[in-house]
């Protein structure tokens, strides 16, 4: 087996998956609440909000934090998305799986602050101080989930490397290999087309994959 073989996904291991070795089976990371408890959420019970934006704030910080590279721009992304949450929050599914749609607000933070001068972007949201429901949940006593995010060397190497590749590149190894978002989800999250994202995908697990056997074989 050689070296890049050896080289597997970046959640665990040091490269993702080569495309075509398995099959695109989205996966859930969070197990979401019971229905009961989603419609408590969208109808704004302020008890129901608090677990609901505990339950997936280590997603969200953990998807922005992959896709910015910056802990700072991290947290400041979270606490859009969960503001952009709060303000739509009446639009929640209590039938459907929240995940993706948490999801997709993300990325859309994140593509904005791409977008912006290069991250170098004036606040455009209200203060969560200006919120009650959110501040609480989004203080610095919470556990730091980037301490699990980036807990080990290898871990750390890849989160660099990944930093080092174009956004468009970046975003589809996160999406697909930490969030585990099927190539068509993430082709209709994108507006293109199912086999560019599995073009951009199999490019960019090569270019990710070069940048670490760089590191490896120095």
């Amino acid at each position: 087996m050689t070296d890049e073989k050896k080289m597997t996904h970046p959640g665990d291991r040091v490269v993702p998956d080569r495309e075509g070795d398995r099959e695109e089976t989205g996966r859930r990371l969070i197990e979401p609440p019971p229905r009961e408890e989603l419609v408590l959420v969208r109808d704004g019970d302020p008890q129901a909000l608090g677990r609901f934006f505990d339950r997936y704030f280590p997603m969200v910080f953990g998807l922005v934090a992959r896709l910015l590279g910056s802990r700072s721009a991290a947290e400041d992304a979270t606490q859009d998305v969960f503001l952009k949450v709060y303000r739509a929050i009446d639009r929640l599914d209590p039938d459907r799986d929240p995940g993706p749609w948490l999801t997709t607000i993300a990325y859309n933070v994140c593509r904005d602050r791409w977008r912006s001068s290069a991250g170098r972007m004036e606040r455009q949201s209200s203060s969560v101080d200006d919120r009650p429901e959110l501040a609480h949940h989004l203080r610095d006593e919470r556990p730091d989930p980037q301490d699990e995010l980036l807990g080990d060397e290898r871990a750390q190497m890849v989160q660099r490397a990944l930093t080092e590749l174009p956004e468009a590149a970046r975003e589809v190894i996160v999406l697909h290999d930490y969030e585990g978002i099927p190539h068509d989800r993430i082709a209709e999250m994108l507006g293109a087309s199912h086999a560019a994202i599995r073009k951009r995908y199999s490019r960019a697990v090569k270019a990710l994959g070069e940048i670490l056997k760089g590191r490896l074989e120095s």
